[in-house]
C-alpha cells in the first residue's frame, strides 16, 4: 500500500525535531528532496525553502507550502538541582503534558527528558482536582545539578520536542507520529514537486511549492516568504483536529473519508470562485472531500492579504491529537489531498484565476 518513498519521506520528516525558530533539521531534509526534483531553490532570510517548477507558459505564480514547524517548548532556566524550567512554542493543552518524554536538542545531540510536577500523593484535595497548570511543570533528565546538566550541554534557549516514533498502526492505514502539524504539508509539497518533475504534461504555472517556519507562533515564516515569491494564488498545506472520536458531536473531519475543504476559519473566509474550483476538481477527478470550518488559523489567513490580496485555500487532511506527543493520520486522507493538489495545480491557467477574483 504504501511506496518505500513515501514511508521514508513520512518517517525522516516527522521524527526530526523542528520547534519554532529551530527548523534547520527539517530544512535539511526538505533541502534533499527538493534538490532531487528542481535546481532551482529560493529561501528566505527566516529560513522557508522552496523548490521553483516553471510551466511552459509563465502563467500564475502558484505558491504551495505546508510549514516546518512543530509545536514544542523552550528551556528558560535551570534549577540547583538540574530540573528544567520551560516554556511553550506554539499552543499546547497542559493536560497532555504529564509523565510525556521530551528531549532536549543540545549542540551535543537530544537529551531525552520527561516532564513531572508534583505528585498527586502530596497535593490537596483541591489542587488533586484541578488541571495541572502548565508554570508547575518541570523537564527531569536524570540529572542531579545545574553543573551537570551544563556539561551535558544543555542551555536556556534550547528547544525541547516531544519523542514520538513513527508508526504504522494496526489496520495498515492509520498513521501515528508527532509533528503531522505540520510534516503532512512538507512531504505533500515534496511530493508535488516529484510529480511535476516526473510528468509528461506541460503545465502552464510557475510553481512555489516548499514549506514556511514559525507558523505555530504568528505565522511569521508566511509573511517573509509571500514578500519573497509575491504569489498569484496560494494553497496552503495543513493537519486539522478531526472531529469523529467519541465525545464530539457533529464534528468536522473524518479519517478516510477525503482531503477537508476548509471554507473558513478565523483569519480567512476563502473566495467562492476558489472554493467551487476545488469542489469541481474533486468532482472531475473523484477525489472524497469534506468541508472543514476552522477555530484557529493557517499560513492562507496571513498570505492572503499580501500586497493587493493573494486567493488563498487550506488543502488539509484530518489529524486525531495535533498540538500533542502523537498524531494519527489516514493514507486515504493524504493520497486525496495529493490528488487534489496535484489537480488544482495542472489546471489552473491566467483565465481560471482571473474568475476566481
Amino acid at each position: 500500500m504504501f511506496d518505500v518513498f513515501q514511508l521514508e519521506l513520512w518517517k525522516r520528516l516527522t521524527e526530526a525535531p523542528g520547534a519554532p525558530g529551530f527548523e534547520g533539521e527539517v530544512r535539511a531534509i526538505m533541502r534533499e528532496y527538493i534538490s532531487a526534483y528542481t535546481d532551482e531553490i529560493v529561501c528566505d532570510n527566516l529560513g522557508s525553502i522552496f523548490g521553483v517548477k516553471r510551466g511552459m507558459d509563465n502563467g500564475p505564480r502558484i505558491m504551495v507550502a505546508g510549514h516546518m514547524d512543530e509545536v514544542g517548548f523552550m528551556v528558560t532556566r535551570i534549577t540547583e538541582k538540574g530540573f528544567l524550567i520551560f516554556q511553550p512554542l506554539g499552543g499546547w493543552w497542559s493536560q497532555v503534558l504529564l509523565a510525556q518524554r521530551v528531549q532536549v536538542i543540545t549542540n551535543n545531540g537530544p537529551i531525552v527528558g520527561v516532564i513531572g510536577s508534583v505528585p498527586p500523593h502530596g497535593m490537596s484535595d483541591d489542587d488533586r482536582n484541578r488541571p495541572m497548570e502548565m508554570e508547575k511543570m518541570f523537564i527531569d533528565v536524570g540529572i542531579d545539578s545545574r553543573d551537570e546538566a551544563e556539561k551535558l550541554g544543555i542551555r536556556p534557549g534550547q528547544p525541547v520536542l516531544p519523542v514520538c516514533p513513527f508508526t504504522v498502526m494496526a489496520n495498515g492505514k492509520k498513521l501515528m507520529a508527532k509533528a503531522w502539524d505540520n510534516r503532512f504539508g512538507c512531504a505533500l509539497a515534496v511530493e508535488l514537486l516529484k510529480e511535476l518533475h516526473s510528468s509528461s504534461a506541460p503545465h502552464s504555472n510557475t510553481v512555489y511549492a516548499g514549506a514556511s517556519v514559525q507558523e505555530e507562533v504568528g505565522l511569521r515564516g508566511a509573511k517573509t516568504a509571500a514578500q519573497m515569491i509575491d504569489p498569484d494564488l496560494f494553497l496552503a498545506l495543513e493537519a486539522s483536529p478531526a472531529g469523529d472520536t467519541p465525545g464530539i458531536k457533529e464534528g468536522m473531519g473524518n479519517l478516510g473519508e477525503g482531503v477537508l475543504i476548509r471554507l473558513m476559519d478565523r483569519t480567512m473566509i476563502m473566495l467562492p470562485g476558489l472554493r467551487d474550483l476545488l469542489i469541481d476538481t474533486c468532482e472531475r477527478e473523484g477525489i472524497p472531500y469534506q468541508f472543514y470550518v476552522g477555530q484557529g488559523g493557517t499560513d492562507a489567513g496571513a498570505i492572503h492579504m499580501h500586497g493587493k490580496g493573494v486567493p488563498s485555500a487550506v488543502i488539509a487532511i484530518p489529524a486525531r491529537y495535533i498540538h500533542s506527543h502523537a498524531a494519527i493520520v489516514h493514507h486515504d486522507d493524504y493520497h486525496a489531498a495529493k490528488r487534489l493538489l496535484c489537480g488544482v495545480v495542472k489546471r489552473l491557467d491566467s483565465a481560471m484565476l482571473a474568475a476566481i477574483h
